[in-house]
């Protein structure tokens, strides 16, 4: 029994060594400090237990350290982990220093940290700086003098600038300058046919402006990959302006129609209002005739000389209207 217990009582000391041999090494890279140590990268122990107090992972910082030393790179530690702890890509940056250094392109570790903290790809930066880059413009319309509507799509071929990448502006600029910059040359041709015959006059003409001021690139070309002939719009602007003129022309006419209605209705009421004064002064004849005749100022015969010549102008007013009427049926 005795022995049975000495046995569990080594098994649990030589368990609790494996423990604490085993935490020991997972909180103290030794492994990493053994790879950094053979690849010529000098860095002590207290370093590695010092990145994890502070909660970095020490491999996110020594691999890099690692290849930027193989590619001849001096770069301090504290740097890459300054940058680690700012939030950077550690890695990404010490391999934009290597392409940066291939390509005999001037890049020091603080811009390329910048540059990754401002949220663009560091690398993919450099690799455009050396290889340039192709952006295509979606279809452009713009219009000519003449009325026609030109449809262009063009290729820029731009460069990484690497000075200004940090706050120059990108592509959407790049593609609404040469937009801008197709309308404008478009714009100011006679007519379509002179900007199908020499497209690359728009090419020249965009160049010149200098688009890529205050931009991460620089334009090298700018080529026009396709050119189509839109619609008139010319003549659809004069369609619609005589449309416009012919409503406004109907409606000043329905205005003097509406007026004219109106002078002619006032002008019947106006009549018809003499009429009634006419035969309520018609209707007062006979009374003052009546009373002329009381008063001796009318006498028999002068009443009747005048009913004759009222008759007598009856009787003409009937033949006049009689001969109108044969006139009429003979048309």
């Amino acid at each position: 029994m005795l022995g049975n217990t000495s046995i569990f009582f080594t098994f649990g000391i030589a368990l609790v060594i494996i423990i604490i041999v085993m935490l020991f090494f997972s909180f103290i890279p030794v492994g990493l400090w053994i790879t950094a140590y053979f690849s010529g990268v000098k860095i002590k122990i207290s370093t590695l237990i010092g990145m994890r107090l502070r909660r970095v992972n020490p491999s996110r910082i020594v691999n890099p350290l690692i290849k930027a030393t193989k590619a001849g790179l001096e770069i301090d530690i504290n740097e890459l982990e300054a940058h680690y702890l700012a939030g950077g890509n550690v890695n990404a940056v010490v391999d934009a220093l290597i392409a940066a250094q291939r390509a005999n392109i001037p890049l020091v570790f603080e811009r390329a940290a910048a540059i990754d903290l401002a949220g663009r790809n560091v690398l993919e930066a450099v690799q455009v700086s050396v290889n340039p880059k192709v952006i295509e413009t979606p279809q452009i319309s713009a219009v000519a003098k003449d009325g026609i509507e030109v449809i262009a799509k063009a290729r820029v071929t731009v460069r990484a600038n690497i000075d200004r990448l940090v706050g120059g502006a990108g592509e959407e600029t790049i593609i609404a300058r040469v937009g801008e910059g197709i309308v404008t040359t478009v714009g100011s041709s006679e007519a379509h046919t002179d900007v199908l015959e020499n497209p690359d006059s728009i090419s020249q003409t965009v160049l010149e402006k200098g688009l890529d001021s205050g931009t991460a690139f620089e334009i090298l070309s700018i080529d026009i990959a396709d050119v189509d002939v839109g619609r008139n719009i010319g003549a659809k602007l004069q369609m619609d302006q005589a449309e416009a003129d012919k409503r406004i022309a109907q409606a000043k006419a329905e205005e003097r129609r509406a007026m004219a209605v109106a002078k002619e209705q006032e002008m019947k009421a106006e009549t018809q209002a003499m009429r009634a004064k006419l035969v309520e002064a018609e209707a007062e004849v006979p009374l003052a005739m009546a009373e002329a005749l009381r008063e001796g100022k009318l006498g028999v015969m002068d009443y009747y000389n005048m009913k004759n010549i009222m008759a007598d102008t009856n009787m003409r007013a009937s033949i006049s209207k009689m001969a109108e009427d044969d006139d009429k049926d003979k048309r």
